[in-house]
């Protein structure tokens, strides 16, 4: 990417333009959420000034143009995800409320007491709860893949918690911790030469690298629209047809129903069935833009771009005495989480944001990864397409202040 297409790219951003304490932003949280370019906010103001209405059940000019505009998001998210069908595509809340689908009604089809459910070690919180309740109403099993020093899977021992109980994988297919991208196809490989299905939560991969559902076969895969450039409150879980046709409805309410009388109510077809109430239809086009924004720029560019910033700035915080790199997978995303001697991260978090970085600190919603590493939290950088090398040299200069002064 050249340095005339990265700042088109960055004036596509007006938040990067931001002063913080009278310091030029960088943001370096990616990984809790992206900024958004300026279409995929005109889009949202276009959607309520001119083209909001009800969807599906109205008749009238506006409730169809905003029905075809929604439905032709779906469209678009299933291009992006190389689905086979439009109809494989649920439009969610976001990665958590996908998952939680996945384990309500998954579970309640499939599961009973004795059976088992398998993690990893490096799970986000919304792929281990949602799980630890189903363990608990239906008597469950959780089990967990370990992983080596580097933050890599141990496929060895992934190959060995399978056994005739096991029900579902729910995997992470990027780690927002370690940066860590795990072998998807190979898990889901694995699995299904025992007929395990397999859920992959891929809120860390889909802003970063190319997916395609089909080539990976997973039976189920979800993200996030804020993580990839667009709105909040919007997500997606794919899944294929026959899993969905197979698992019982998440909510019930309006559009999910075909026939409703107080005797028995028959359940919508694909994907309305899992869509109960008014869909966030604004959002789905944000999102949808957000995604072209993306495949305008290229997911293989994306990814070469970032991957620099990875190696460049893996390489400059080295030269911080006492620096400590959390997670060196052979295959990792552009994200770096560290701590530096005994400094505790919210210390250097609090610190870094007086000069106008913003990181992330903690635990990151993976408390189990972090207690399993037997460390406080760490400092993540996590960045995106619109960030430059300039701003790692800024951020390494303020990092050092950072250091001297908490050393």
């Amino acid at each position: 990417m050249d340095k005339q297409e990265l700042q088109d790219i960055r004036a596509d951003f007006p938040i990067l333009s931001e002063k913080i304490y009278n310091k030029d932003l960088i943001y370096f949280d990616n990984g809790a959420t992206t900024q958004k370019p300026r279409c995929v906010v005109e889009k949202i103001e276009q959607g309520y000034y001119h083209l909001n209405a009800n969807i599906h059940r109205g008749v009238h000019y506006l409730s169809q143009k905003a029905t075809e505009a929604h439905e032709a998001s779906r469209s678009t998210v299933a291009e992006f995800l190389h689905a086979t069908k439009r109809e494989e595509i649920i439009f969610t809340r976001g990665t958590t409320e996908a998952i939680n689908l996945v384990a309500t009604s998954f579970g309640e089809a499939f599961c009973k007491a004795g059976d088992e459910i398998i993690v990893s070690v490096m799970e986000h919180h919304s792929n281990i709860v949602p799980w630890q309740m189903l363990c608990e109403r239906k008597d469950l099993k959780l089990r967990v893949i370990p992983m080596n020093e580097r933050g890599e899977l141990d496929m060895k021992a992934y190959a060995g918690l399978l056994n005739d109980r096991t029900r579902l994988i729910s995997i992470a297919h990027v780690s927002n911790v370690l940066g860590t991208v795990n072998p998807v196809a190979e898990i889901i490989k694995i699995a299904h030469e025992k007929n395990i299905p397999v859920l992959v939560d891929g809120a860390q991969a889909v802003p970063h690298i190319p997916v395609n559902v089909v080539e990976l076969d997973a039976d189920f895969y979800v993200f996030s629209g804020h993580k990839i450039y667009g709105p909040t409150g919007i997500g997606v879980l794919y899944g294929k047809e026959n899993w969905l046709n197979q698992i019982p409805p998440y909510q019930g309410g309006g559009e999910m129903i075909s026939t409703v009388t107080f005797e028995k109510t028959t359940y919508n077809e694909l994907p309305f069935k899992f869509e109960a109430g008014t869909p966030d239809y604004i959002g789905s086009t944000a999102l949808a833009e957000a995604l072209r924004y993306v495949q305008n720029i290229g997911l293989e560019k994306i990814a070469a771009h970032e991957h620099e910033l990875l190696t460049y700035g893996t390489e400059r915080l080295m030269e911080i005495e006492g620096m400590r790199i959390i997670g060196t997978a052979r295959e990792k995303s552009a994200v770096i989480s560290f701590l530096v001697g005994n400094i505790h991260p919210y210390d250097i978090g609090m610190l870094l944001d007086k000069l106008g970085i913003a990181v992330r600190t903690g635990h990151h919603c993976a408390q189990p990864l972090i207690d399993s590493l037997g460390i406080p939290g760490t400092v993540r950088a996590s960045f995106a397409f619109y960030n430059t090398k300039e701003e790692i040299d800024a951020f390494i200069t303020a990092l050092k202040r950072v250091v001297g002064m908490l050393s």
